[in-house]
């Protein structure tokens, strides 16, 4: 393709790597940047009129704020509850997740205003920058992707220095730590993320403890999607969430290290805060574990935990998962009701649920108590005829059973 203009859409976040690209492209590159943050929650008013403001000061052409947090729960983020998908049983897929509405939506801007160009800052030892170039072949494949910071192979201190060669200072310790804020949590990258043994320090994490006392509330669940906290209802499932965050943020919680294989092959180490999403997740599948049948919640493992795999490999355009989606959802029906829950400075504690669909409550038994549907000699014939297949391989194979 001739490259008919040198417009260029940036994916503009404000930190460190996209400051760079923003500068970087206008001056080494002669291109007229149109910046682009598409927000997919926890970011407050002030923050997103900070954003612009430093777009601006950098001269961009132009600065779009475009709103996907609605989308982004409507079409990813119900699944991963309703899937209770954490990666590697610790991370629930914050960033994962949001990737690609953003970079669909950049994607669609650019074609809206027939720019040729499409940047974004990913490095090129992660996983993003795959999912923003498979995203931007999909949905803009005529434009051409320009990625400086993989490109160049810049560390962070030289973007720094760049920067200041063209009139912007950018605080080190600010900037030394990567952070991408979403409504699906935090992630946080630094130095201490780069290698196997040290902890992110306290002040890495964008939230800080301020309630120390703990605190009982109630999470209402209706068919999987959380309603309302502690009786207060709200207009959609992502207000609820946005509000869990809030109060999940002042006691610390959600605060870990992930570990994991990316996608171009190598291992990746990133800190995360996702209180609300570890919450939300958590509280979700001890309600299920009361209102779902056995093979139901084995068979929502499987898919679930394949859910979020093929979305953390920038799948999600992918058929089947469609398919797992409408799977995922007809389990719902019966997961409503609520779950108690304790804050405590940095967790959390489930308490227990109150369901009308709970099957604990039932006339036929009590776990280690009284059994009402069934007799002792019904449990010893049972019992006999279940041992029948164990009996026939111990006779024939009796080293299997020493």
């Amino acid at each position: 393709m001739e490259n008919k203009n040198n417009k260029v859409v940036l994916a503009f976040s404000g930190g460190l790597d996209t400051s760079f690209c923003a500068i970087y492209l206008q001056k080494e590159r002669n291109l007229e940047v149109h910046a682009v943050i598409v927000n997919t929650g926890g970011f407050s008013d002030q923050e997103l009129a900070d954003i612009e403001q430093k777009a601006k000061s950098y001269n961009v052409a132009s600065f779009q704020c475009i709103d996907a947090t609605e989308v982004f729960y409507e079409k990813c983020i119900k699944y991963l509850i309703f899937g209770n998908v954490l990666r590697n049983q610790t991370y629930p897929l914050s960033v994962s997740a949001e990737r690609l509405f953003q970079a669909k939506a950049i994607a669609q801007y650019a074609q809206q205003i027939d720019a040729a160009y499409v940047a974004h800052g990913s490095t090129g030892a992660g996983n993003d920058q795959v999912r923003f170039d498979l995203a931007f072949e999909l949905y803009c494949p005529d434009a051409t992707i320009i990625t400086p910071i993989r490109d160049l192979k810049l560390s962070r201190k030289a973007e720094i220095e760049f920067l200041e060669k063209h009139g912007v200072t950018l605080e080190w310790e600010k900037a030394k730590y990567s952070v991408n804020k979403g409504l699906w949590g935090t992630s946080v990258g630094g130095a201490e993320t780069l290698g196997s043994s040290a902890p992110l320090p306290n002040n890495a994490f964008p939230s800080q403890l301020e309630q120390t006392e703990p605190k009982e509330i109630s999470l209402d669940f209706q068919s999987g999607e959380l309603v309302g906290i502690d009786g207060t209802k709200y207009e959609s499932s992502k207000n609820a969430l946005e509000a869990l965050n809030v109060l999940t943020s002042s006691y610390a919680i959600g605060r870990d290290i992930h570990v994991g294989d990316t996608i171009i092959g190598i291992k990746g180490r990133v800190g995360f805060e996702a209180g609300a999403a570890l919450l939300s997740i958590k509280a979700h599948q001890l309600l299920e574990k009361h209102t779902l049948t056995k093979w139901q919640q084995y068979w929502k493992d499987q898919l679930g935990n394949w859910y979020g795999m093929f979305l953390h490999e920038s799948q999600m355009n992918e058929p089947v998962m469609r398919n797992i989606e409408s799977f995922l959802e007809s389990t719902q029906s019966n997961v409503t009701g609520q779950v108690f829950v304790k804050l405590v400075p940095y967790h959390f504690e489930l308490c227990g649920i109150e369901s009308a669909f709970d099957l604990m409550q039932s006339e036929f038994g009590q776990y280690g108590e009284m059994n009402e549907l069934w007799s002792g000699e019904d449990v010893k014939g049972f019992t006999k005829v279940l041992s029948n297949s164990l009996k026939i391989h111990k006779s024939l194979n009796p080293e299997y059973h020493d």
